[in-house]
């Protein structure tokens, strides 16, 4: 075991934890994630600083990483950015967690024609979370064209992983207004908004508090890469723990520019108790996706 892996574990072992949920990671199909590499590439030129692919290593070393980290489940997130791709991504993404049980089953869409029928489609093959890039997709959320998408999603009570703040940079349709517009339509979605809502932390906090379905992920969260730019206030660090049962890890990996340990450890130097802890790193995502005892 590398000396990496033995950080990690140190952190959820001395919560009593048989391992750690991760509900945002990426694995997609090889020609896809080579993309997303470039934008990264690309993208640290547009922030103005570099962003690093800490694990840029083939599928099956990524995968490996994970394991060795102690990580029971995480999720192959993937997303389209035109139409005709989601359907291809989700056929892609049934496959990958038939020959990888410990990855959750994975979907996604775009708002198109037919959409409300291919996510029919993925459901009633098994898929277990999906994921929402409002801001790679350049799409609005309360696209008429995506109704159906919603109704469907939020009836079969299946969480959605949503990049919907404008951190990194903000799209079209970013930040907490037309999220705010979609749950009135849709009060009992299982919004799982990424990355803390980032910058518009306070805002998506306010939606938890108004909606009893709505978490939150701490990608890339509270880390020094982010806090530098987009710092979480210190006056919104009281309802972290309040809230504590309804956050969730997520790590970005592979696609972070610091260490797996990093992310975690972050979150133990909060004001927060093991509690809180145990249920960010493990047990809020293991009653969500009802995992069995390990």
């Amino acid at each position: 075991m590398t000396n990496e892996s033995q950080a990690v574990r140190q952190i959820w072992e001395a919560l009593a934890l048989p391992g750690i949920v991760d509900v945002h990671t990426h694995f997609m199909p090889k020609r896809v994630m080579d993309k997303v590499w470039q934008y990264f590439d690309a993208e640290g030129a547009l922030i103005g600083r570099p962003w690093p692919i800490n694990y840029r290593t083939e599928e099956a070393d990524r995968l490996e990483k994970l394991r060795s980290f102690g990580v029971r489940a995480f999720t192959s997130l993937v997303y389209p950015h035109k139409p005709q791709m989601a359907e291809w991504l989700n056929q892609w993404a049934a496959q990958f967690a038939a020959a990888t049980p410990d990855c959750l089953h994975t979907a996604t869409f775009y708002p198109e024609t037919g959409a409300a029928e291919y996510v029919t489609a993925a459901i009633d093959g098994g898929a277990q979370v999906f994921k929402a890039h409002v801001q790679v997709g350049g799409y609005d959320p309360r696209d008429p064209l995506l109704d159906g998408v919603w109704g469907v999603i939020a009836d079969a009570r299946i969480p959605v992983v949503t990049h919907c703040g404008s951190g990194p940079q903000p799209g079209a349709h970013t930040g907490p207004e037309p999220i705010r517009e979609l749950l009135t339509r849709h009060p009992h979605l299982r919004l799982v908004v990424a990355h803390m809502g980032m910058p518009e932390y306070g805002d998506f906090l306010d939606l938890c508090d108004r909606y009893p379905d709505v978490m939150l992920d701490t990608t890339m969260a509270f880390t020094p890469f982010v806090e530098e730019s987009m710092p979480f206030p210190a006056t919104q660090r009281r309802r972290l723990r309040e809230l504590g049962d309804r956050i969730l890890f997520g790590s970005d990996f592979p696609n972070i520019p610091y260490d797996y340990a990093d992310a975690m450890r972050v979150l133990t130097t909060l004001d927060v108790d093991d509690t809180w802890l145990r249920r960010v790193f493990h047990d809020n995502a293991a009653a969500l996706f009802d995992l069995s005892p390990s």
